[in-house]
């Protein structure tokens, strides 16, 4: 019959009539499901369930194991909480995504809070979640659309819209809110039942939810007091810079302040540094080993080396050893479920070579220290290395704070330093830049300016890149001495000049394509900045080119 089509699902084939939504094939496919279905890929597509199928179709149901069905569903639970503390406290009360923190969100209110407030709003937000109330997809004019918000005192939000050039912008409506969201979101709010808040402070709580990597429970909230403070600090900074989001970041671009606004971070980031190395080397009789780590694109490298710099004019004589060289032979690294090797995990580590040769040189023994040989696979012994008195060893690699490391050395002999971008810019209240998306951004532009990469290599690597990252960074990074924040304020206008382009060249019938368009869509928000004042030592030029430490 030509009023039907055939869909694809799980390759079995049915028959639907024309114009049937999404959200009507998945309620025929759902009694064996754990999670609720929020999204749907359709021949490659990435839909909301609101969609209407009008051909032949392969559909793929998304839930909240998905990175793309997850995104949804936490951008849904944002929005059941703004409507719920809209309904406790009234249409003035607001909410402010600031962070990721703990496998959470890190949220703070314009009101004060208390242990029977966040109960309060909790329970509200099951209710309305119960009630499955309608999440509706609206196409507005995007001048109505600033008018609006601007009317209902959301200037911020007016003013990010004002830097899109479409004519139309498609808000989200619950109950009587409308609001703008970046990312897709679920048709309905029964679909996000699975969250939990906890009590931070008098305006700041956590919102958990299940994620990619833990998608059987939600974890158990555990603080990390480095990670808070390093944000909060970064923050404040930020707020008297004035460029707390991408609307503030665009006007200082357009009004020609963004060259100040560099040098200024960037001498900010510096003193950081440099404050870090003052601490170490008052402690040079006890401290022998520096040990650096953090997740992929995080900086490490030109951080690691400009810290030498800083060392070296304390009177100290750092030298430098790479955890890569350590690895086994090819012959003996384990293998992941794939039957490749997994060059991730600790076991892929010499680790009793490592701790022989770090405890020797401790005792100023002149050692044979190895270098790894890529391309055979092997390690390679031509270097001695011997450290005197004054010498320090900086130690980097994702396994630098692992604590199966180094363990026949003494603690306090050790300085810990954990690394990673985290972003305190965010979009506007409602949308925050997810610190995994700045290094993303990073690793896209630095593999193809290095490796020759394209785009769909490094997006393909990334999702085994981020499992190690969970498995072997993140569980050790409230072991650190300190935490270094490696992202500068205006970054992302930079990394769009480069990143952009590559973006547009992912073909559509690439398995990547909707990632690209995602990122392509975040990077619309934000006006490009020139790197013509970048200073040479910054972290971002690790991955732009023209760097101090590299080339």
């Amino acid at each position: 019959m030509i009023d039907q089509i055939e869909i694809t699902i799980n390759k079995e084939k049915f028959k639907y009539s024309k114009g049937i939504t999404l959200q009507e094939i998945y309620m025929e496919h759902q009694d064996n499901l754990r999670y609720p279905i929020i999204l749907a890929r359709v021949n490659n597509r990435l839909r909301e369930l609101c969609t209407k199928i009008y051909e032949d179709s392969t559909v793929e149901f998304l839930d909240l194991t998905s990175p793309e069905g997850n995104r949804a569903h936490v951008n849904g639970l944002i929005f059941v909480m703004l409507y719920a503390i809209k309904k406790l406290y009234g249409n003035t009360a607001n909410l402010e995504v600031q962070h990721s923190l703990d496998k959470g969100i890190y949220i703070e209110t314009s009101f004060k809070l208390t242990e029977e407030k966040i109960d309060e709003i909790k329970m509200e937000m099951k209710d309305i979640i119960k009630k499955n109330m309608l999440i509706t997809k609206l196409t507005i004019d995007r001048i109505e659309a600033i008018d609006y918000f601007n009317n209902i005192g959301d200037q911020t939000k007016a003013k990010v819209l004002r830097y899109l050039t479409d004519n139309y912008v498609t808000l989200y409506r619950l109950g009587n809110i409308y609001d703008y969201f970046y990312n897709l979101m679920p048709p309905s709010t029964g679909k996000v039942k699975d969250f939990d808040l906890t009590y931070i402070k008098e305006n700041g709580l956590t919102l958990r939810f299940p994620t990619v990597y833990i998608n059987d429970k939600i974890k158990k909230y555990e603080h990390h007091p480095h990670m808070f403070e390093v944000f909060s600090e970064f923050k404040n900074w930020a707020k008297i810079m004035g460029i707390t989001n991408s609307a503030e970041l665009n006007e200082a671009v357009s009004t020609g302040k963004i060259s100040d606004i560099i040098k200024i971070d960037e001498t900010l980031q510096s003193n950081r540094l440099l404050n870090i190395a003052k601490e170490i080397s008052m402690k040079k009789n006890k401290v022998k080993i520096v040990l650096i780590a953090g997740p992929s694109s995080s900086g490490k490298t030109t951080t690691s080396r400009k810290l030498c710099m800083y060392l070296e004019s304390f009177g100290l004589h750092p030298k430098a050893i790479g955890m890569d060289d350590y690895f086994l032979n090819r012959v003996e690294t384990p293998k992941d479920e794939e039957g490749n090797y997994d060059f991730e995990s600790l076991e892929a580590m010499d680790l009793k070579l490592f701790d022989k040769v770090i405890g020797e040189l401790l005792k100023g023994e002149k050692v044979l220290v190895p270098t790894f040989n890529f391309v055979l696979g092997e390690k390679e012994y031509k270097n001695e290395m011997q450290i005197g008195e004054k010498d320090i060893l900086i130690i980097e690699g994702i396994h630098a704070l692992d604590t199966k490391i180094l363990t026949n050395i003494e603690r306090d002999k050790k300085y810990k330093i954990y690394i990673s971008p985290l972003t305190e810019l965010n979009m506007d209240d409602h949308n925050r830049i997810p610190t995994t998306d700045n290094r993303l951004l990073r690793r896209i532009v630095r593999d193809n300016r290095t490796r020759n990469y394209t785009v769909e290599d490094t997006l393909r690597q990334w999702p085994k890149v981020r499992a190690g990252e969970e498995k072997y960074i993140f569980p050790f990074q409230d072991d650190s001495d300190t935490t270094i924040n490696s992202a500068a304020l205006y970054e992302i206008g930079v990394l769009k000049t480069y990143v952009e382009p590559l973006l547009y060249s992912v073909n559509s019938s690439s398995p990547y394509y909707e990632e690209a368009k995602r990122l392509i869509n975040f990077l619309r928000l934000f006006l490009p900045i020139p790197a013509d004042s970048i200073p040479e030592d910054a972290v971002i030029r690790e991955f732009i080119g023209g760097s101090y430490f590299h080339e």
